[in-house]
């Protein structure tokens, strides 16, 4: 009997250091394929403290309307609430970065000696690369601040194709005959759910002033209702922004509430600093269909795709690691219940062995003092 009675309990012991071992261990699985879609952390890099800051990403459907000057007017919007709470931005300091993106479609880009490749085009704007975290090779990224405005960053097939050479930063290409320098090559997206979703096309980042004069004659963007050159490229599909957070969901409600209404069934708006937190994985579990789903006309890009796979992953990796917590929450219930129903059977006997101890006590405290009092004497 006591034979069996010690198995079952070194059962049990086993069975809760299996379930902490794999605790810890999809723990760090869940915080390292997290950490690995760098793109979500924008606000920790701008802001330096966690929790400061939120960053919050808006995907917009090809038919919204949303353009460069739908941009001002969001970020004014942004800049009016947080005025209204007594945040203001310093001098000379940003108070809201942000960026904005959008396909422009797949074009011939040409260099000054005899190669040539196929890319996909982005338009970009405000601070993109900083939100993006890419990992440069070579040269540097352009900015809104830069004068001319004719930099292109390509990624490392791109330049491997055209120059044979990653090292091809102030390099020549030519896009519908229009020439760009090369500011800067990138390398290719790292992670298994970024290469998933990009795919293998070459990538080209150009900004908005040169993407109005590259779809002038509407070949690269059959779908692009700005690409006439009198009205210049506009559309947004993207919008990005890191707002102060000064308590929780304000920077997520703030947008929403401006954007949610205006661009109903065709916006998408996510909160990149809290996506990939273990209880909000765990409980998305039960919706796994909405995500997988998408119901809407809302085209993301691969970065974004790339994360969303990770979410799937994350729900399915934090509904577990919630159950097996429940395994020694489970066990510490149970010894406890164990330990009451034990001391219920032995209460007569613990109060006669805790009185016969007071007892023991007070005679030995008696007998000391009386000893003492001999001695004094």
């Amino acid at each position: 009997m006591k034979i069996k009675f010690k198995i079952r309990y070194i059962i049990i012991a086993a069975i809760n250091l299996l379930a902490v071992i794999s605790t810890v261990i999809l723990t760090a699985v869940g915080s390292s394929m997290a950490k690995s879609q760098s793109y979500n952390y924008a606000a920790e890099r701008w802001g330096g403290k966690k929790g400061d800051y939120s960053q919050i990403s808006s995907f917009f459907s090809n038919d919204s309307g949303f353009t460069t000057e739908s941009v001002s007017a969001v970020r004014s919007q942004i800049l009016g609430e947080l005025k209204n709470i007594s945040i203001t931005p310093e001098e000379g300091k940003t108070l809201v970065p942000d960026a904005y993106s959008a396909p422009i479609g797949s074009a011939t880009i040409r260099c000054d000696i005899s190669g040539r490749s196929e890319a996909e085009l982005t338009a970009v704007g405000g601070d993109f690369f900083a939100f993006r975290n890419f990992t440069l090779l070579d040269g540097s990224f352009f900015s809104k601040d830069d004068i001319m405005q004719d930099g292109a960053v390509i990624d490392k097939n791109l330049a491997w194709a055209l120059y044979g050479s990653e090292k091809v930063s102030g390099m020549n290409i030519y896009i519908n005959g229009v020439k760009f320098y090369i500011a800067g090559v990138i390398d290719l997206p790292g992670t298994e759910a970024e290469k998933k979703t990009a795919g293998s096309s070459p990538r080209a980042y150009i900004s908005y002033d040169m993407a109005s004069q590259v779809s002038a004659d509407g070949s690269v963007s059959p779908d692009n209702p700005d690409g006439a050159a009198d009205s210049g490229f506009k559309r947004v599909s993207c919008y990005e922004c890191i707002i102060p957070n000064p308590v929780e969901n304000f920077a997520y409600t703030t947008v929403k509430s401006i954007l949610s209404e205006p661009y109903k069934g065709m916006v998408s708006i996510v909160s990149n600093s809290e996506r990939f937190e273990p209880k909000k994985r765990a409980k998305a579990f039960k919706k796994l269909s909405d995500l997988a789903v998408r119901k809407d006309s809302v085209i993301y890009p691969y970065w974004e795709n790339a994360s969303r796979v990770v979410e799937f992953k994350l729900s399915y990796i934090y509904s577990a690691r919630k159950w097996l917590f429940a395994v020694p929450i489970l066990t510490a219930l149970w010894l406890a219940f164990l330990g009451l129903r034990f001391l219920r059977r032995k209460k007569q006997h613990i109060k006669h062995t805790v009185e016969r101890f007071f007892d023991k006590v007070r005679i030995t405290i008696r007998h000391k003092l009386h000893k003492n009092t001999k001695t004094t004497d």
